[in-house]
C-alpha cells in the first residue's frame, strides 16, 4: 500500500516546528497511518480520540495532520454512499423458532435481498434477550451489525433488571419497527381449563400449584403473566425457558402447565391442537385466531399485552446510514410478500421513522416501568 502525504494545511492541529525532521518522520508516519485507517470509518469523536493517543509531540501530531485530514472528509463519506459493502450481522436475542427468531429472519432475509448483501443472523439467547442486545449495543457504529430488539429488550428489561449492561435509549440507534404481536395464553390440552374463567377458577382452588413457563426472567412473556395474575388475583409458579420456542415445547409436553407467549410461537400448535388457546392480550381480537376471545373481554377491561419488534443499530451509527435501512425497512413491510408472511405468522406489520419509533420507546419505558413498579417485580 503506498502512502502520499499531502502538504496542504488543514484545520486539525496547529503547526509547530513546520517539517523539522520530516522526513525521519517517514517510515513512523506511513505505519501510524496504517494502523489508523481501521478507524477511518467510525465517528469523527472516535478517530479523533484515536489520533490524540498515537499524537506524543508536536511533530508527531502535525504530520499525523498532514496524512490524515485529508482522508477524514472523504474516507466516511466513501464509506456511507456505497453501504453496505460487505455481509451485515443481525444478532436476535433469542433462540431460533422463537417469535422474535421467526421475525428476525424474514427481516433479515428481505433486507440482504433490498440491499443486495447477505445478512447473517447471530442467535445470542439468555436473560430474557439482554445479552444479545447487549452484544448489539457494544458492536462497531459502522452499520455492519442490526439487532431486532423488542418489548422485553427495550422496555420490560430496563424495569425488572437493576445492573442491565445497556441503556434503551443512549445505546441504540432506533431504524423502525417492523411487526407488532399479541400474546396468546395457551395451556396444555390435559389441564382442565376450556376458557379464561375456567384457568382462574382452577388456579384459585389450587394456589402455587400450577407452573407457567416464559421465554426467560424479565421477558414480556414472563410480565404478560404476572400482569394477569395481579389482574385475576391468583398465584402461579414461573418456570422461565431460554426463548418462546422452548417455553412452547414444554407446555406442550405438559412440563408446564401454562404459558402466555407471543403469537408467532404458538400459532400453529394452537391450530393444531397440541396447546389450546384460552384468550389474546391484545384490546381486539387476533385476525389469526378470530374465536379466541380477549382478556379484556372476559372481565378484565384495560388489560393489554402485545410484543412489537423493531430493528435497531449501535448508537453513533452514521444517520445516512439509519436512513437507508429505514427507507428499505419501510418498503419492504409495504409489501404484500411481507404482509403475507406477517398474516401467516399471527402477527401485524408497522413501520415508522426512526424519531417516530425513538419516541414510541420512550413511552413504551414508562408504560412497562410503571407496570414493574406496581407488580414489585425485580430480577436482581
Amino acid at each position: 500500500m503506498r502512502i502520499t502525504l499531502n502538504l496542504t494545511l488543514g484545520p486539525c492541529w496547529p503547526a509547530t516546528n513546520l517539517l523539522g525532521n520530516s522526513i525521519q518522520h517517514g517510515k513512523m508516519l506511513a505505519a501510524t497511518a496504517l494502523k489508523l485507517c481501521r478507524f477511518m470509518a467510525r465517528s469523527s469523536e472516535d478517530r479523533t480520540r484515536a489520533m490524540l493517543r498515537f499524537g506524543g509531540s508536536s511533530k508527531v501530531c502535525f504530520a499525523l495532520s498532514l496524512v490524515l485530514c485529508p482522508l477524514l472528509g472523504t474516507a466516511p463519506a466513501h464509506a456511507q454512499s456505497d453501504y453496505p459493502n460487505k455481509p451485515i450481522r443481525m444478532i436476535i436475542g433469542f433462540p431460533p423458532g422463537g417469535s422474535t427468531d421467526i421475525i428476525g429472519r424474514v427481516v433479515a432475509t428481505k433486507l440482504g435481498e433490498r440491499l443486495g448483501q447477505k445478512i447473517i443472523v447471530e442467535n445470542r439467547a439468555g436473560a430474557g434477550g439482554t445479552i444479545g442486545a447487549d452484544a448489539a449495543a457494544k458492536a462497531a457504529p459502522d452499520g455492519y451489525t442490526l439487532t431486532i430488539g423488542t418489548t422485553s429488550t427495550h422496555a420490560v428489561a430496563p424495569g425488572v433488571y437493576s445492573k442491565l449492561a445497556y441503556d434503551p435509549v443512549k445505546s441504540f440507534a432506533p431504524v423502525s419497527l417492523v411487526a407488532i404481536t399479541p400474546y396468546l395464553l395457551v395451556v396444555n390440552p390435559k389441564v382442565d381449563a376450556q376458557n379464561l374463567r375456567d384457568f382462574v377458577a382452577l388456579a384459585k382452588r389450587e394456589p402455587g400449584k400450577m407452573n407457567f413457563a416464559s421465554a426467560g426472567n424479565g421477558s414480556t412473556t414472563h410480565l404478560s403473566m404476572e400482569m394477569l395474575k395481579g389482574a385475576a388475583g391468583i398465584d402461579l409458579q414461573h418456570v422461565p425457558y431460554k426463548g418462546n420456542a422452548q417455553a412452547d415445547l414444554a407446555v406442550i409436553g405438559n412440563e408446564v402447565q401454562a404459558l402466555f407467549g407471543s403469537m408467532p410461537a404458538l400459532l400453529q400448535n394452537a391450530k393444531a391442537g397440541k396447546v389450546r388457546a384460552l384468550a389474546v392480550g391484545t384490546a381486539q381480537r387476533s385476525p389469526a385466531l378470530p374465536d379466541v376471545p380477549t382478556v379484556a373481554e372476559l372481565g378484565y377491561p384495560g388489560f393489554e399485552a402485545s410484543l412489537w419488534l423493531g430493528v435497531f443499530a449501535p448508537a453513533g451509527t452514521a444517520k445516512p446510514i439509519i436512513d437507508r435501512l429505514n427507507r428499505t425497512l419501510v418498503e419492504i413491510v409495504a409489501t404484500d410478500d411481507f404482509k403475507t408472511l406477517m398474516d401467516r405468522n399471527g402477527a401485524d406489520p408497522i413501520s415508522n421513522s426512526p424519531e417516530q419509533f425513538a419516541a414510541m420507546l420512550r413511552a413504551e419505558l414508562d408504560r412497562y416501568g410503571r407496570v414493574v413498579k406496581t407488580l414489585g417485580l425485580r430480577l436482581d
